[in-house]
């Protein structure tokens, strides 16, 4: 077991029995993993929002986008949701609900008791799902997964090609990430893919379908982590204005394009942290201090304290 992995496993506790871990202060890079290797893929959960950002803004720099592009310039959908601005999407401001389809509830019941996967839906399916949709009138934010759903495909319809290759062309191949990937099916798992596992420890569904990649279906492991932290701290990440604030979110609290920024034990960090039904995960960095942290678990139990004790103590050594 690492340094790393042990100084993780004391702030986490001993509930958590699986996980993986990056931490990158400036000239340093540390990984490690318990009960996996460090190049094992985990689910990213809601960190895949923070990727799907950076696309968006990767986008819009090619062109391929514009600025004020709307959803219904990209991806046919019914028209009251099409002059919903992508930029709206990008902030949890569009109005959108969290989840969309009529059987959410027994879906909920069955990943609680069974440990299924809620999100089962092509691209085809989903988009046959929003002719029920109403979009709330609010100023207040709302977090959407639905809405990064859309976001991510209204980002890969204007590239014509499929989310996942998205990622991998233009996130993974430039920066290295031979360990993360998109799968949009159970039986896409690469080999050595770290098992999700709920609350009592039984394992669970993955969550890997199309519809949801854009906003939970990314996979990564602790060295690519590692890499995307250092790329985020540097800025050579593709779309890094994903990162930079530009609404406000709740309380101290900004957002970017997916990513969050305000205070966390002392610091400015932007972030994002995830959850699936079988993993919760943690990546930010405190861009000041130039470190950054990435802790992902086969858990359903937070990792995000365990995540900040180790940012703030990068920072402070």
């Amino acid at each position: 077991m690492s340094d790393l992995a042990a100084r993780a496993g004391r702030v986490l506790g001993p509930r958590h029995t699986t996980y993986v871990v990056a931490l990158v202060r400036p000239g340093s890079v540390e990984v490690g993993a318990v009960r996996a290797d460090d190049h094992a893929d985990v689910e990213l959960g809601s960190v895949s929002k923070g990727v799907t950002g950076f696309l968006w803004r990767d986008a819009i720099a090619r062109g391929e986008l514009a600025q004020d592009a709307l959803l219904g310039d990209h991806l046919d959908v019914p028209p009251r949701l099409a002059r919903i601005p992508l930029t709206a999407l990008a902030t949890h401001s569009s109005g959108l609900p969290r989840v969309v389809g009529p059987d959410m509830a027994r879906r909920t019941w069955d990943l609680w008791r069974h440990g299924r996967n809620p999100y089962r839906e092509d691209l085809d399916d989903l988009l046959a799902l929003l002719g029920s949709v109403r979009v709330r009138r609010s100023s207040r934010p709302s977090y959407s997964n639905l809405g990064f759903e859309l976001l991510g495909h209204a980002v890969a319809a204007a590239a014509g090609r499929p989310y996942a290759d998205l990622v991998a062309e233009r996130l993974a191949g430039p920066l290295g990430l031979t360990d993360t990937y998109v799968p949009t099916a159970t039986e896409h798992l690469r080999a050595g893919a770290v098992a999700p596992r709920g609350r009592s420890g039984r394992e669970t569904e993955p969550w890997a379908n199309e519809s949801l990649a854009p906003a939970g279906g990314v996979r990564s492991s602790a060295t690519d982590l590692a890499l995307l932290l250092r790329a985020m701290l540097d800025r050579t990440v593709v779309g890094a204005d994903a990162m930079d604030p530009v609404a406000p979110l709740a309380g101290r609290m900004r957002i970017g394009a997916g990513w969050l920024t305000g205070p966390l034990l002392g610091s400015t960090v932007t972030w994002h942290n995830g959850g699936t039904g079988g993993f919760r995960s943690f990546v930010g960095v405190d861009r000041e201090s130039g470190t950054g942290v990435a802790l992902v678990s086969a858990s359903t139990r937070s990792v995000d304290g365990a995540a900040a004790r180790l940012l703030a103590e990068a920072g402070d050594s």
